[in-house]
């Protein structure tokens, strides 16, 4: 049987712009002080206060666990907790990093939809939560995934409310931007907006999902923060020695807004996959779909087929398939995808 592969597993599979590898080379000249003392490492600092319109600290970190662990070693206790939807990255897919570089802090899942923290339930857990009672967890922190990884994207107005409620109980908002670009793309608002404005007081900013190469950030937009940073960063082994190489590839991302045009790339492809999904029986989306993840439900025999004729994706159960665009996927990717879908399910 002749199948045609068609990528539609992860981000992570795709490739790297070429304005990074280009990034890389340009950095590849000369010598440079290394851990982040270098001229590329300050001009990162500069360019990204720019874009956010406020004094952040930028730290390059090899990883986005490793960004998401660590930003919240660095603001909890290890008898404190960590609020977050179920499906949040930190909760399921870790390996409770969090919990391990933050010397016991705990991940706390409570109710949500669609992947979000729901400020009700979060309203309802800081009411229960014990403060200052030693039998319990004392919450340190909220994380917000941005955008969900059920493919949802927080509004601005849900942010601020989360983030007030944080604010009244002093917890630190943390927010795990590994689709960051994506849901900046389809809110349409400004960096600011969408975090130090609404609150939040550390990102995850993801690169590797959206072109990049081998390096993601954590900015950090209060200074009481940032000062701990560096120590959770060298301690768990995370600080590049060769920085300038790191910090080029991430202001390549935010220069002439290649982050919002690769963003943009990949959303566009998913939202005409899922007006396709729509329209065929037997088929059905199951969350909204607002960045550039999808999750379908099919009949476990159309699953089995589709992965028959090449298509490369991640099943989240007998009958559930989660397909992601890349930057790269082409329209002719996803008719073919859409072709596929409609013969078999």
């Amino acid at each position: 049987m002749h199948t045609q592969t068609l990528e539609f597993r992860s981000d992570n599979c795709g490739r790297v712009a070429p304005e990074i590898i280009e990034a890389i080379s340009r950095a590849n000249h000369g010598s440079a002080i290394g851990y982040g003392a270098d001229d590329l490492t300050l001009q990162l600092n500069m360019r990204v206060s720019e874009i956010f319109e406020t004094q952040v600290r930028v730290f390059p970190i090899p990883t986005g666990t490793g960004a998401n662990a660590l930003a919240l070693a660095s603001v909890g206790t290890p008898f404190g907790a960590v609020f977050c939807s179920p499906e949040a990255h930190i909760n399921t897919s870790e390996c409770n990093a969090v919990g391990f570089f933050g010397s016991g802090l705990k991940v706390t899942p409570i109710d949500g939809i669609h992947g979000k923290v729901c400020p009700d339930s979060l309203e309802k857990n800081l009411h229960s939560a014990g403060f200052g009672q030693a039998h319990k967890s004392q919450p340190v922190a909220v994380n917000l995934v941005q955008a969900t990884y059920l493919g949802a994207v927080y509004s601005v107005a849900e942010i601020q409310r989360i983030s007030a409620l944080a604010r009244e109980k002093n917890l630190t908002v943390h927010m795990d931007g590994a689709r960051f670009a994506n849901a900046l793309a389809y809110l349409g608002c400004t960096p600011a907006e969408m975090t130090w404005k609404s609150g939040v007081d550390i990102l995850s900013l993801g690169v590797t999902k959206n072109g990049g190469l081998l390096s993601d950030a954590i900015v950090v937009f209060n200074p009481a923060v940032a000062d701990k940073i560096n120590f959770h960063l060298r301690r768990g082994g995370m600080i590049w020695s060769k920085m300038r190489f790191a910090s080029a590839q991430i202001l390549a991302y935010v220069e002439n807004d290649l982050w919002l045009r690769l963003a943009k790339q990949s959303n566009l492809a998913a939202q005409q996959l899922a007006a396709g999904i729509n329209n065929i029986p037997g088929a059905r989306l199951i969350a909204p779909v607002q960045a550039n993840e999808l999750f379908a439900e099919m009949r476990a025999q159309s699953l089995d087929q589709l992965a028959q004729h090449g298509v490369l994706f991640y099943r989240r159960g007998p009958e559930l398939a989660r397909f992601v665009c890349r930057w790269e996927t082409t329209e002719e990717e996803v008719q073919s995808l859409l072709s596929l879908i409609a013969q078999h399910a």
